[in-house]
């Protein structure tokens, strides 16, 4: 953001808000991420944070981090005090947060509920692969509180999950989702990546085929990205892997658009669709609509009430700023009020539900008949919604609106 340096301000070691965003504890809803950073493989085009064993090195284990994220959750319950709500949605993503026992995802959970509060409809969340869960996984986590599972599927084809690295045999995921309806877990969401080289038209839809025989609630899909860093991005830069092809990933994006509506999953947002309002992600549409977030784990990232921070990435200097008593905060960022309305210009208007009007000032709403001329967004005289095309171009919808 404009005028924050780089790695942003210090956070104090008892983790306490500047007192602006103190005072406005509770008047968002508040969710919970946990991050679990652990992969059995790390796969080539990732670039989140995340460790196999052998990179972890010495003072690190999976059996004891449960016990730092409990620590840092009872953290988030003094920081934001008696003013918070309850919390309304709990996802916990990775990694692989399914490589711990799932009784160990429970005890977190739990943990949140006694610290916290869960509010009574909460939704718990946990991202999974489809060769991490077993019917008797997948048992306990629903015993526990877990109503909702997303599964890391991103290609039905084994020539496309060969070059993400991705290592589970395709033919697992309808089991895996069978295997969490019998379980109890009432929603089930899978995510798929398009774009990947090497993919054809005919492996695009392939996969779409078998993630909708599954008939899950929700999907995530999203193109791919090759991120400087990764191994896929240093494989691409060598000329080993070609560049994705723009025209080719929007074209990918239309194909499934038709083939998730077809199937009555709706979009929702430009890169999730799901089967009705009640199996959309809450989680997520936290994030995209200004609710405060807490963010546990290394690396993770948090918002509440315009303060923005996020963790020590490695789990090693996190665990040790937690065992000591401090926060494992590695520099926060208070946004300005130009900051949240350009990220709520950024987030909102991707949402089926759209921007609305009143939140643009007028030079900003100036500029919305021209995105309807130009069938960017829909006729409409509360919101921007975006069109087919405008989800396309999204990001340059956005640059339109601000100016």
């Amino acid at each position: 953001m404009p005028g924050v340096p780089l790695d942003g301000e210090p956070v104090p070691d008892d983790g306490a808000l500047p007192a602006t965003s103190a005072a406005e504890v509770g008047r968002a809803p508040l969710g919970i991420y946990v991050h679990v950073p652990f992969c059995s493989v790390r796969c080539g085009y990732c670039d989140f944070n995340t460790y196999t064993a052998e990179e972890l090195g010495n003072g690190v284990s999976r059996t004891t981090y449960v016990d730092q994220a409990i620590a840092e959750v009872r953290m988030a319950a003094r920081v934001l005090g008696d003013a918070a709500p309850p919390v309304s949605t709990v996802f916990v993503g990775g990694g692989t947060p399914t490589l711990l026992p799932p009784g160990d995802l429970v005890r977190v959970l739990r943990a949140i509920d006694d610290e916290l509060g869960l509010a009574p409809d909460a939704e718990v969340t946990t991202e999974a692969n489809p060769d991490s869960v077993t019917p008797e996984s997948l048992a306990e986590l629903a015993a526990g509180g877990f109503g909702r599972v997303s599964l890391g599927m991103q290609s039905a084809v084994p020539h496309v999950l060969s070059v993400l690295d991705r290592t589970h045999d395709p033919e697992r995921v309808p089991r895996a989702v069978q295997w969490a309806r019998e379980a109890g877990i009432g929603q089930v969401s899978l995510d798929l990546i398009w774009g990947t080289p090497g993919e054809s038209a005919e492996d695009w839809s392939r996969s779409l085929e078998v993630a909708l025989a599954s008939r899950p609630d929700h999907v995530s899909a999203y193109s791919l990205i090759v991120e400087d860093g990764t191994a896929m991005g240093r494989q691409v830069r060598r000329g080993e892997l070609p560049a994705p092809d723009e025209d080719d990933l929007a074209d990918k994006y239309l194909v499934a658009d038709d083939a998730l509506a077809a199937a009555g999953l709706g979009w929702y947002e430009v890169s999730n669709w799901s089967t009705g309002p009640g199996t959309r992600c809450e989680h997520n549409r936290l994030y995209w609509t200004g609710g405060d977030w807490w963010g546990i784990g290394p690396g993770a990232h948090s918002h509440v009430a315009g303060t923005r921070w996020w963790n020590r990435k490695h789990p090693a200097a996190y665990a040790s700023r937690l065992t000591a008593g401090l926060s494992p905060g590695q520099g926060r960022e208070v946004l300005s009020a130009e900051d949240r309305h350009v990220e709520r210009v950024l987030l909102e208007v991707r949402l089926a539900d759209g921007l609305p009007l009143d939140a643009l000032d007028d030079a900003e709403r100036g500029r919305v008949p021209g995105l309807v001329a130009d069938g960017l967004a829909e006729p409409r005289e509360d919101a921007v919604v975006l069109t087919r095309r405008g989800r396309l171009l999204a990001d340059g919808v956005v640059r339109r609106i601000l100016g």
